[in-house]
């Protein structure tokens, strides 16, 4: 229930915070962990991506996961026809070796995105991610990605 109140409100700050200045449709290749190695695709202010997770719990040991999950994008930041731009989502993961082999997972992220050059961005944020009988684990995500703007005619 905590899980659906955090995600509840973190959907009414991005209304809240909203502008209108995110291009219509946006298809990303993400190449480094945030939100995962694999695909993305945004529409306006709402983005959904699904690949493989991989993120160091303990010092030189990899966790590796499964994931899927929903983005809100809010206050963009600079003068750039694709502005930087702050985020925060929720994600469901499924672990694949160690501690969480086969174990659902909850991830609730938030961060900035840096639009570096034309497509290519970079991510820098940080993950809660909470699952049955675990610790709640806190995680830097950085992320590099390159975004593809299908739509580009502002909303």
């Amino acid at each position: 229930m905590k899980q659906f109140i955090v995600l509840l409100l973190l959907a009414a700050a991005s209304h809240t915070f909203a502008q209108n200045r995110f291009s219509g449709n946006e298809f990303s290749v993400n190449a480094f962990r945030n939100p995962s190695i694999g695909l993305e695709f945004r529409h306006q202010q709402l983005s959904v991506h699904a690949g493989y997770y991989i993120t160091a719990l303990e010092p030189g040991i990899t966790t590796k996961f499964m994931k899927v999950g929903l983005t809100t994008w809010f206050l963009p930041v600079g003068q750039k026809e694709h502005p930087s731009s702050f985020y925060a989502g929720a994600s469901y993961l499924r672990g694949l070796n160690l501690d969480y082999k086969d174990q659902n997972a909850l991830g609730l992220e938030a961060g900035f995105r840096w639009m570096i050059w034309e497509g290519l961005n970079f991510r820098i944020g940080g993950i809660a991610l909470i699952a049955k009988d675990q610790d709640v684990q806190i995680n830097p995500t950085p992320g590099l990605s390159y975004s593809f703007f299908i739509n580009s005619k502002k909303q």
